[in-house]
């Protein structure tokens, strides 16, 4: 299935031990038009009763684009543990996938799509899929404004389906609300769920400033920040917002306070712009103090070989799944069947180089992806394969919740994920090494946040929420976790 391969991204070296890196992909000359080798027929599989078209979106291009693999693999897995799916490769998941079936129905892959996190490259992406190569299921996209783009796109085509990669932008299902688009996992404001709470009573921050990406992800991630921390009290004394992709952030950390100012710091930067920011930081404000820092999925371990251990001691809010001192049997099946699947998986977490498929499958970017397929498995077998009924099709999926290996998700009436979120921290092991330590789990949320957000509030941006105390369903009821166990 070499034809599946478009653009897609080569291994490629992690900048100075970062995770979140921009991949190259491949070089090609088909970065603007529709290869032949793409074609499709045109018309949709649902109207010619050939069962489902797969098209997945990925992105092997900008800021995230070294996540190109995992996208692909993460269906991929979903299929192959629950719908019988062989992968075409033993080390790479962009190979494609054969003998997908579920409930009678085959699953075809017709295309991976590789965005570069804009909107008008995902909207050209999912119109080759579906307008060329007839898919009628659409897996994905990755990122924020991505998901926007899709789900527009997804409302003037009710006969498409389309379930979300791992976009975090809230708008994509609180404010378009397309009915044929779904979201199984949260948002960006959701994954920071419980972090200003702790904070602020445990840590005993009270002035805060943010930072984050001035984008749709950015602006939905901050704004889940600032809503937990001011609900409680807190304050919010500065909101700094530089560019996706910038590579100099001086002249935005010289808008934020220095550190005998406030009491804390919150990071929302992302992608490769995660330590570039801390660096511009340690050399205007001085060294990390991990204490006085918190940020949301991008913080991690990895920070600490770039930056040095001062980054231990940071709070970070949380992602699709939990970090690995948290196993139960269920995560321990879901990481095994990963190895199982393939030899090896060139994915972010592994710096693009080859690895056991598990690391890749450990992290939300993988595993946002096979939610989706899981989802598309059970919905497919909640309708006896007939997917002629598009309308019967999408109320299934609405109606599901899913049992899965880092916790049950259901849908809200918005078709977004309703989920548990895990807090976490960096700590120095007996080792010496930074890893990360889940410390708290809040339960249970989803995407209004207790009323502050709904399809009649604005967008996240650059000065919504309001820092305003509030009642939060969550404020004082997260559940305690102590070397990776639950305290019930």
């Amino acid at each position: 299935m070499s034809k599946l391969r478009r653009r897609t991204a080569p291994a490629a070296s992690l900048a100075a031990a970062l995770v979140l890196v921009t991949a190259g992909c491949g070089g090609g000359d088909d970065s603007a038009g529709l290869p032949a080798d793409q074609q499709g027929s045109g018309g949709t599989a649902a109207a010619d009763g050939d069962g489902v078209k797969l098209g997945i979106l990925g992105q092997c291009e900008g800021p995230f684009g070294g996540f190109h693999e995992d996208a692909a693999a993460g269906t991929t897995l979903a299929l192959a543990r629950f719908a019988g799916a062989t992968s075409n490769s033993s080390t790479s998941a962009l190979d494609g996938f054969s003998g997908a079936e579920a409930a009678g129905t085959p699953i075809e892959l017709v295309g991976i799509g590789c965005g570069d996190d804009t909107a008008d490259r995902i909207l050209q992406e999912v119109r080759l899929l579906v307008e060329q190569n007839g898919a009628n299921v659409i897996v994905g996209p990755l990122s924020g404004d991505e998901g926007m783009a899709v789900a527009e796109y997804a409302k003037a085509n009710p006969e498409l389906t389309v379930l979300a990669g791992i976009s975090g932008s809230q708008e994509q299902t609180l404010q378009i609300q397309a009915p044929n688009y779904f979201r199984f996992y949260g948002d960006g404001a959701i994954w920071n769920a419980g972090l200003g709470d702790l904070l602020y009573h445990q840590q005993g921050w009270r002035d805060v400033a943010v930072i984050a990406d001035d984008y749709s992800f950015g602006h939905t991630s901050a704004a889940g920040f600032v809503a937990d921390f001011c609900a409680v009290g807190g304050d919010v004394t500065h909101r700094v917002f530089p560019p996706l992709g910038t590579t100099d952030y001086s002249s935005y950390i010289a808008q934020l306070p220095n550190p005998d100012e406030v009491d804390g710091y919150f990071w929302a930067v992302g992608g490769t712009g995660t330590q570039a920011a801390l660096e511009a930081f340690i050399n205007s404000k001085g060294d990390l103090t991990g204490d006085q820092h918190a940020g949301n999925l991008f913080f991690n371990p990895d920070l600490a070989q770039a930056l040095g251990s001062d980054i231990a001691g940071a709070h970070i809010g949380g992602f699709a799944t939990l970090p690995g001192d948290v196993m139960t049997p269920e995560i321990e099946e879901y990481l095994a069947s990963a190895d199982a699947t393939w030899e090896s998986i060139a994915g972010s977490l592994s710096g693009n180089e080859p690895a056991p498929p598990s690391t890749a499958a450990a992290f939300g970017f993988f595993y946002g992806y096979y939610t989706a397929g899981v989802a598309l498995v059970e919905a497919l077998e909640a309708v006896d394969g007939d997917i002629s009924d598009v309308d019967a099709f999408h109320a299934a999926l609405a109606g599901l919740t899913l049992d899965l290996p880092y916790g049950p998700i259901s849908l809200d009436e918005n078709n977004s994920g309703v989920v548990d979120v895990g807090l976490s921290r960096l700590v120095v092991d007996d080792a010496g090494e930074v890893v990360q330590e889940t410390v708290a789990i809040v339960p249970g949320v989803d995407q209004s946040f207790g009323g502050t957000f709904s399809p009649d509030t604005p967008s996240p941006g650059r000065d919504f929420p309001a820092c305003d105390e509030r009642d939060l369903p969550w404020e004082g009821q997260a559940t305690p976790v102590v070397d990776g166990v639950p305290q019930s």
